[in-house]
């Protein structure tokens, strides 16, 4: 079997809405074992265990390298802390 180039592309692809195992993950985001052990147990990255195993969705992959993303949260994060700052000086 001969892979093109294109087919190479294919495969590295993150899908949405594709169910990836904690290996495909980690080769995927091209980090080390416990890297992505890490990122499971702090829950930066969301996962669902099946089996005794774990499964991420692309869409969490793609949440943790996106920086449009981040920024997002980052915002979202900031205007919740605000709330809860000025809710604790009230009292």
């Amino acid at each position: 079997m001969i892979l093109r180039y294109t087919d190479i592309i294919m495969d590295a692809e993150i899908k949405l809405n594709a169910i990836y195992t904690t290996a495909e993950a980690q080769k995927l985001l091209k980090i080390s074992n416990s890297t992505i052990k890490r990122l499971l147990k702090k829950n930066l990255i969301k996962a669902n265990k099946v089996g005794g195993q774990y499964r991420i969705l692309g869409r969490e992959i793609l949440r943790l390298v996106s920086p449009r993303i981040e920024r997002k949260a980052t915002k979202s994060y900031m205007a919740v802390k605000r709330k809860i700052i000025d809710k604790i000086n009230k009292w």
